[in-house]
């Protein structure tokens, strides 16, 4: 792809994120031009945020998880930078977290959003009360308004590595609303077709969801880790002759979309 053409991405780093650079490799195969760069450098000039066209929240355990998974980032998202990533994410440009990053975005309210709502979801300990670390399938909403997955016309195979992914609802009613709304962009699916009991929802999610957007659609969160799934070769059964249903579809869709900002 031509660079002129290819959409500049941040990826931010927190210490203890761990993800950084498979993130950073997917956005470059997917035609984006990543960037990393730590939240301290990003806290000395927030107004560097609006020089990019998307933003990936990697996986990760940022620093180290001690008072809960994706608190303490959280924290950076909704008081150091809330009004610069208000605009950004006001402007319609493309905002993707991963596993810790999408428990960042739970629990600084920018999914489902907006901040100002409080939280009506959270992420929590496994059903299983353990770390859960396996391939899943994960099926895309075509209802959707998600700009990563709305194009996605096959399910996507990629893995799962955490300890607090269970999505539970405020209430029935929150929960309501996301459906009605179209939010819910994805979900646990089983090999067969089947309903997805454990360990095909490795985690026991409410509705089996494994991934949510914003009303607005540019905003995408999910537990899974498209990431790991970029290349064939990186597909369990490869050796075996399997392969498709790549991660990579969702960076790509990011990206095009970012391009066209």
């Amino acid at each position: 792809m031509n660079r002129s053409k290819q959409p500049p991405v941040l990826i931010l780093h927190a210490t203890g994120t761990n993800r950084d650079r498979e993130a950073a490799w997917a956005v470059e195969l997917a035609g984006g031009r990543p960037t990393t760069l730590h939240v301290n450098a990003l806290r000395e000039n927030s107004r560097r945020l609006h020089g990019y066209r998307m933003l990936v929240l990697p996986g990760g355990f940022s620093y180290g998880d001690d008072l809960g998974a994706g608190r303490l980032w959280a924290t950076d998202l909704r008081w150091l930078f809330q009004d610069e990533l208000a605009r950004f994410v006001e402007a319609g440009k493309p905002v993707l977290g991963i596993c810790n990053g999408f428990q960042a975005l739970v629990k600084s309210g920018w999914l489902p959003g907006p901040p100002a709502a409080g939280a009506q979801v959270t992420l929590t300990r496994n059903g299983s009360n353990r770390f859960e670390c396996r391939w899943v399938w994960l099926e895309p909403n075509p209802a959707s308004p998600c700009v990563f997955t709305r194009q996605l016309r096959e399910r996507i195979h990629c893995p799962v590595a955490h300890g607090e992914g269970r999505f539970v609802p405020r209430d029935a009613a929150a929960l309501a609303q996301l459906q009605a709304r179209q939010l819910v962009a994805l979900t646990y699916a089983a090999a067969d077709g089947g309903p997805p009991a454990y360990p095909a929802n490795p985690n026991g999610s409410v509705a089996d969801i494994a991934g949510i957007c914003n009303e607005q659609g540019n905003v995408l969160g999910l537990m899974p880790h498209p990431e790991d799934h970029v290349i064939p070769w990186q597909h369990p059964r490869w050796s075996r002759g399997e392969r498709g249903n790549m991660g990579l579809a969702l960076f790509e869709a990011g990206a095009h979309y970012a391009a066209g900002l």
